[in-house]
């Protein structure tokens, strides 16, 4: 009998062990904070030369964040086809934390996922587009509505329409990047 419990505990251990190495989670980076260095995706000037909320993008398949200098333009980034999608990570300036829109302080990183955001507002962000704007808490958001105007809508509910609308034709965005998806992943 011993014997056999013996084996029954063996297996209950090996199929734990074998479980928790195929269930790992990943351990998400941490949020680096905007240097002289930094430089935006997609128009290849500094952070530092953008007003308004940024957002950084980790990649699995890499080991530094993509910076982008509107969170509209990191939106566009998770929406075009061409673009990676081995998404590690995505940060946004929590604006309801942040006390200057020109320039978000250190510290006020969230997950985007996480986020809530405030889109038509009028408020406009990094390259002087309609800005989609980070806030964690839906008080201080519908504060800033009230204030600005807009409406609260949560990350997977970004409208391609709103993020990839810019005056081109022809089905190319104001990068010439094609547009291919919905809304957000």
């Amino acid at each position: 009998m011993t014997a056999r419990l013996a084996q029954i505990a063996s297996g209950v251990l090996i199929a734990a062990i074998l479980g928790a190495c195929q269930g790992r989670t990943e351990i998400a980076p941490t949020p680096q904070e905007i240097t002289r260095d930094a430089v935006a995706e997609y128009c290849g000037m500094s952070l530092t030369e953008h007003p308004g909320p940024k957002a950084q993008i980790f990649l699995r398949s890499g080991s530094a964040p993509r910076w982008f200098a509107s969170v509209h333009d990191a939106f566009a980034y998770t929406m075009l086809a061409e673009e990676p999608k081995d998404i590690a990570a995505i940060y946004v300036n929590d604006m309801g934390q942040a006390k200057n829109w020109e320039r978000p302080e250190p510290g006020t990183w969230i997950e985007a996922r996480k986020a809530l955001f405030v889109i038509e507002s009028g408020r406009h962000g990094g390259m002087d587009e309609d800005e989609a704007i980070p806030f964690s808490d839906a008080a201080t958001a519908e504060d800033f509505i009230n204030r600005h105007g807009g409406r609260l809508i949560r990350f997977s509910e970004m409208p391609k329409s709103y993020i990839l609308s810019g005056g081109n034709s022809g089905g190319k965005t104001q990068y010439g990047l094609s547009r291919e998806r919905e809304s957000a992943p």
